[in-house]
This record gives structure tokens, sequence and C-alpha cells, in this order.
């Protein structure tokens, strides 16, 4: 087996779910996936850890398969942070510029003006990411540096996450022998997966839908405006078909996958599935417009709450791109056309867009988290901008995410 070296990259993707490790190499300028593994997971509820050690076992299973298909040796990840923890605002700040003209440490002190809010003792800044630049007056600035200038503004978005969280996610890598590259939050790792820049610069949200938690992100002018997420996702209508049909909950979730439809008007009346029942009684056949008729339901209820949510970003009525879902409930037949039925917008479902290599195993919703992260990764090794062989810590994953907004955004 291959010794891991710069070239290769692994996002590994830690939902509730499943764990997904995706193993990526570097050739010119693409990315050619070499391997993939995955695993059920056993110790995250909505999105967050609750046993390190079911956590652990998990990351060591998905690991080893991605291992064997693509021959290497896997060290260390890029890996994502998620839950209802999770919490983005917009800020901004102003500054005097110092010298004759704006320069890096003018930014730099704007940014720190900008985040200069009361954030809770447990809670921690993840991402600063800049949205846009304000110079003596003229705004719609993405890069001020080397401008002439009296006053400086900045418009930023924070996202913040709890401290303890992120510890965990590393805690769980180093547990299972990685190092933890770097964190990045799940919907930003989507949306580097299934997003086009057209589509970020004129407007587009992206709306993760996952096991435990539904993630989003609203983008504009090629930046991000809000974040949120939504505690009600997947696990959500799998519960209620099991409690629905009376069947067991990995049972419900079989029929869900195979069987599933959001939309009541695309099912044929006469379609008939068969459910097992609980403890060993007989199982029965039911007409799949009753399966619908619990899904369409809960589907609606959370499109409604994700609309909710973008509109709190102050541009709904303006995205031009429309939604993208994505996740793996994205995948289920009927959310698309729901989904535009409510939004009242165009919808698609979002594909990660790589094309090289086993590009096939991974063209599905429910890998984009984790083919961001390796695209997230490419980016920033591209870039030189983490030391070879270095020994990853909790402090400085931190201290890197916090500094993103020079190097990525």
């Amino acid at each position: 087996m291959a010794a891991e070296n710069e070239n290769f990259i692994t996002g590994l993707d830690i939902g509730t779910s499943k764990v997904c490790a995706v193993v990526g190499v570097i050739k010119d300028d693409s990315i050619e996936i070499i391997g993939l593994g995955q695993a059920k997971s056993y110790g995250l509820r909505r999105g967050v850890i609750v046993n390190i050690e079911g956590t652990v076992k998990s990351i060591q299973e998905a690991i080893k398969e991605a291992e064997s298909m693509s021959g290497i040796k896997i060290n260390s990840v890029f890996t994502g942070i998620a839950g209802s923890h999770i919490k983005g605002f917009n800020s901004e700040g102003v500054i005097a510029v110092k010298g004759d003209e704006i320069t890096q440490s003018d930014i730099e002190r704007v940014i720190d003006a900008a985040r200069a809010v009361a954030i809770p003792a447990d809670r921690e800044v993840l991402h600063i990411i800049p949205q846009d630049f304000i110079v003596d007056g003229q705004d719609g600035i993405k890069d001020p540096v080397g401008m002439s200038a009296v006053r400086l503004e900045a418009k930023v978005h924070i996202i913040t996450g709890a401290v303890a969280s992120a510890q965990n996610i590393v805690k769980a890598c180093n547990r299972a022998g990685l190092d933890v590259r770097d964190i990045i939050i799940e919907q930003l790792a989507s949306a580097e997966a299934v997003l086009n820049d057209d589509e970020k610069e004129l407007g587009v949200a992206i709306v993760d839908v996952g096991a435990g938690t539904t993630d989003i992100a609203v983008f504009q002018n090629d930046t991000i405006i809000h974040t949120g997420v939504i505690t009600i996702a997947g696990d959500h209508i799998t519960n209620d078909i099991a409690v629905g049909l009376r069947t067991p909950i990995e049972s419900a979730e079989k029929i869900k996958i195979e069987h599933g439809c959001a939309l009541k008007s695309l099912i044929e009346e006469e379609e008939i599935i068969k459910v097992p029942g609980i403890g060993g009684r007989t199982p029965q056949e039911i007409p799949k417009t009753l399966l619908t008729d619990i899904i369409e339901p809960r589907v609606e209820e959370l499109f409604m709450l994700v609309k909710r949510e973008i509109m709190k970003s102050g541009i709904y009525d303006s995205l031009a791109s429309g939604i993208v879902l994505t996740g793996g409930t994205a995948i289920m037949e009927g959310m698309v056309e729901l989904g535009e039925s409510i939004f009242e917008m165009p919808v698609r479902r979002g594909f990660p867009k790589i094309r090289h290599g086993l590009a096939d195993l991974v063209n599905s919703p429910m890998y984009a988290t984790s083919v961001g992260l390796l695209l997230f990764g490419a980016k920033n090794i591209k870039k030189n901008i983490f030391p070879k062989k270095e020994k990853d810590t909790f402090d400085n994953v931190l201290n890197r995410m916090k500094k993103w907004f020079k190097e990525f955004f």
C-alpha cells in the first residue's frame, strides 16, 4: 500500500447516518477520484457526536474501505462540522486607513473590527467570510488592497459553533489514527461540490437535506449571505414511516429509499408495496399512496421551515438561480417537484461536479459534502497553506479556520 503524500487528499464526512471517506489525487488542474469508503454511523445525533467510541469505529471502517480501494495509506483528512449549534450572522466593521493606500494589515484590522461582537464563552468563531468592502463610500469592492483611501468598511458573515463539538470531531479522528488537516462547515463544503460560479453570482440557496440536519447556505454576488441549520431531516421522515406503518426503523429506512415519494400526484393508484411487521408479525401489503400520505406532509413542513430560514437572508425574492437540493434525502422522488411548488422558484438536485477517475461512484447528492471537502482540500493544498508533516491539534485547526478569509474566501 502506497504512502500518502501531498498529492493525495481525503474528504471525511462524519454524518448522522453514515461516515463517508472519498480519496482523490491531484493531477494537473483536476481531481481524480481513486477511492471511496463508507460505514454506518453509530455515534452521531443530529450532526453532533454523542458517542466517541462509536464514531471512532465508524471512521475506522470507512477509512479501511477507502484505503483498500485506493491502495493508499490514509494518515490525514479534511472533515466537516454540522449541527444545530452552528450559527451564522452578518456584521460590519469600519477603520481609518493608516497610510496612503490600503494594505493587507488594514484588511485584517477591519475584519477584526467586524468580528468584535459578543460571543458566549462556549462558542468560537469558525469562519469569517468577507461579503463586501466599502472604500470611502464606494461599495461592491472585493479586493481593496492597493487602493487609495481614508476610510475602509467591511461587511462579513460570521459563523460560530460550539467549541466542544469541534474538539470532539478532532478527538474522534485522532483516536482513529488520523490527523485533521482542517474543518469546514458542511453546507459550505456541499456548495463547493455542487454549485457553479454563475449560480453563486446571480443568487442561489443550497439546501443539504441529510439524515439528522438540513443545512442551508445562501449566496449572491459570489459570496455567502446567510447560513442556517434546521433539525428536521431524513431521519424524521423515517421515524414517521415506522410509526405510521408499524414497521421497524430499519425497514422504514429501506422502504423510504426504495419506494419513498414526496408528492402523491406522481404515484399510480394501483401500486402496492410490502411492509415488514414488528416483532415477527406478518408483513402487510399497502398502497404506495399510503406511504406518500406519510412522507409528503413531513417534507412540506421541512420545506416551509427552509423557506422561512432563507427569507431571513433578505434576498429570497432575488434568488435568480433558485434552490439546489442535495444530501441523501434529496434523491427521493418528488423532492424537486414539491420544492418548486413550495419555494415558487426553480429547484434542481445538486450532483458533485467532478468528472475524473471513479467519479461515477460519487455521482450522487449523498456524496456532496465528502466531495466538497475533497475539493476544498485540493484548493488549499495547491496554495501551500498547510505546513508539511505538521501534527495537527485542535488549536491549530481552529486558528487556521479563523484565517480562512485571507487565503480561501
